[in-house]
């Protein structure tokens, strides 16, 4: 009897990517050998003021993986969703959701967040992605507060989101400032 046709795996990643780092990408490539179909979700909180809009990190998105989708065969799609990642996770039809661990800390939190997303979809595992080592100092808020605070973000991010990301933090066209009249 001839094998049966095996079901596309699918799976989640999910983040805010505020901006897209070498880390995030050191986990989508990982994961991206791993399943045929991997969705990028970006999380979507109403209470947080990010840096890039959710139409920014979307295109940061695409340029970075379209690379990886290339090497890997891996269909990569990106959505953003609000709420719960394990909802989200279940929309997009995944089985497997991918999470990057940078060290302990991230392991404690991450185990925690598997168990409970594991009570409420028992179809869906939680696979966890140990960052690279020549990543896994690599922070996206660090990331943005080097940026914004005059460094230099390029050993942490891809050259175009390095452009992105400084002309987000010092704008070029900054207006001189209003004179204002004194009082007589």
């Amino acid at each position: 009897m001839p094998p049966l046709p095996r079901k596309p795996r699918s799976g989640f990643y999910s983040g805010s990517f505020d901006p897209v780092t070498l880390g995030h990408t050191d986990v989508i490539r990982r994961a991206a050998r791993l399943v045929d179909r991997l969705v990028i979700g970006i999380g979507v909180n109403p209470g947080k003021s990010p840096l890039f809009s959710v139409a920014e990190r979307v295109a940061m998105l695409e340029a970075e993986t379209a690379p990886i989708a290339h090497e890997t065969g891996t269909t990569i799609e990106i959505a953003q969703f609000s709420g719960l990642a394990i909802d989200a996770s279940a929309a997009a039809g995944a089985t497997v959701i991918f999470r990057g661990l940078r060290d302990g800390t991230d392991f404690d939190y991450e185990m925690q967040m598997a168990g409970m997303n594991g009570e409420m979809a028992p179809g869906i595992e939680t696979v966890f992605v140990a960052a690279s080592p020549n990543v896994r100092h690599i922070a996206a808020n660090l990331v943005r507060a080097v940026a914004t605070m005059g460094g230099d973000p390029s050993a942490f991010v891809s050259r175009a989101v390095a452009e992105m990301l400084m002309a987000k933090a010092h704008p070029v066209a900054a207006k001189p400032p209003k004179r204002h009249k004194s009082p007589r």
